[in-house]
């Protein structure tokens, strides 16, 4: 796994200072709000009468705005100030999220104007996530490290959210989940307000070239993207994993779990998931491979773990062990994506690039979930949870099979200043 010995001596050197401590407790805490927002959705909407199928499409709002914006905001992120568009993002929701409680609090909830309100935050979240690529390396010298700690902040936080939006409903009531969403942003703005970003070194600054230039923008970005076979080659095989894999996975474990064991097994499952997500970034911060993308494609043989248990109707603790290493595996894979992406592409078109990146992973995931009934009524849920566990054994493979892929030599040791790290490997076309 190449250079392990010194790693998590690296990752605390390189990574914690007053502005990357900003921007992980921004992250955190936004990370937080998020996952609170489905169990209000839930409560609020069947509270006042709308059924699974209004919760769907509000949270469908939000999602259809965010990957068909989210390649616009590269090209906006590569234009302007990331920090100002980023706090200006979490302005929007802070507004919007305040108005969402608003409603709820008087009694007066109209689906439409709920959907409304999902699709601005799904629009202001286009907008912010782009800025999120280019920031990290901005902030910290050991970049995996950085990842690690934000991607353990986030799966900390995804344990919390529902359980601590359960007691607000409970207590309160959806609004007030709703107003404590509102604050999350509200906090994720002031951070970002107070960090102090380095000058960007030539040719990184914000490119404000006229309306004109936009789509060259947009067809250069696409070109960058075309051009490293490990990057394009990632996202189709992600595009397979999103269809036979993540996209019935997610849907069907929920049914089969519910169906035969009960919610509060669910909720286990669920928490064993996340404990998982949280050792796979204790280990980004300390295994130091020197192929990042062999390293990461490696541990995804792991998430087969998580359908083949529940597809073959282990136990509780059976399938709570499979959660937890499939989310340990899915876990350091993202750190050592994210970090790769983040440390291969120039630093003049990494919004960019992250957009698509983001858009091309998410594109095919409404697809998968919406097989995953269908293909449960033809061959039973628990079939159709072994044939994703069997594809994800595929999926692993395929990403290895691919020289450009398995090959990747790690570049974060380069300075982001002057000539992009990694740039003999960035031109690779296999």
């Amino acid at each position: 796994m190449g250079d392990t010995g010194s790693g998590a001596a690296r990752a605390t050197s390189g990574v914690w200072s007053r502005d990357f401590a900003l921007f992980f407790a921004a992250r955190a805490v936004a990370r937080l709000g998020d996952t609170m927002l489905p169990v209000a959705l839930a409560a609020g909407l069947l509270e006042h009468g709308y059924g699974a199928g209004a919760v769907g499409l509000a949270m469908a709002a939000t999602a259809a705005a965010f990957a068909g914006l989210v390649v616009f905001g590269g090209v906006i992120a590569d234009r302007f100030s990331t920090r100002k568009l980023m706090i200006g993002a979490d302005l929007v929701r802070l507004g919007t999220q305040s108005l969402a409680a608003a409603l709820f609090f008087a009694d007066h909830v109209v689906l439409w104007e709920i959907c409304a309100i999902g699709f601005a935050n799904g629009v202001a979240g286009a907008v912010f996530q782009p800025g999120v690529a280019s920031t990290v390396p901005r902030l910290a010298t050991d970049i995996q490290g950085a990842n690690g700690a934000i991607r353990i902040a986030e799966s900390a936080a995804q344990l919390a959210g529902p359980a601590l939006a359960g007691l607000l409903v409970g207590f309160a009531s959806p609004g007030g989940v709703f107003a404590a969403h509102a604050a999350t942003y509200a906090i994720s703005a002031l951070c970002l307000m107070l960090i102090r970003l380095p000058a960007p070194a030539p040719g990184e600054g914000p490119q404000r070239r006229g309306a004109r230039a936009f789509r060259a923008d947009l067809v250069e970005g696409w070109r960058e993207f075309r051009a490293r076979t490990w990057l394009w080659g990632v996202i189709a095989v992600w595009c397979l994993y999103m269809i036979a894999v993540w996209g019935p996975s997610v849907p069907l474990v929920a049914a089969e779990v519910v169906q035969h064991h009960g919610p509060r097994a669910y909720g286990l499952v669920n928490s064993a998931l996340g404990a998982g997500t949280v050792v796979g970034g204790l280990l980004a911060l300390r295994l130091r491979p020197r192929r990042m993308l062999r390293a990461g494609g490696i541990t995804l043989f792991g998430f087969a773990a998580f359908p083949a248990a529940v597809g073959a109707g282990l136990g509780v603790p059976a399938m709570a062990a499979g959660a937890a290493v499939a989310g340990a595996a899915m876990s350091f894979w993202g750190v050592m994506w994210a970090t790769t992406v983040q440390t291969q592409v120039p630093a003049e078109v990494l919004n960019r690039i992250h957009a698509y990146d983001v858009a091309g992973s998410l594109a095919m995931m409404p697809v998968g979930q919406a097989l995953a009934g269908p293909a449960a009524s033809a061959l039973g849920t628990s079939h159709v949870l072994l044939v994703s566990a069997a594809m994800s054994l595929v999926v692993a493979a395929a990403l290895l099979a691919v020289p450009a892929i398995r090959g990747l030599v790690r570049a974060d040791a380069a300075p982001r200043g002057g000539l992009p790290a990694g740039q003999p490997a960035t031109t690779d076309h296999g």
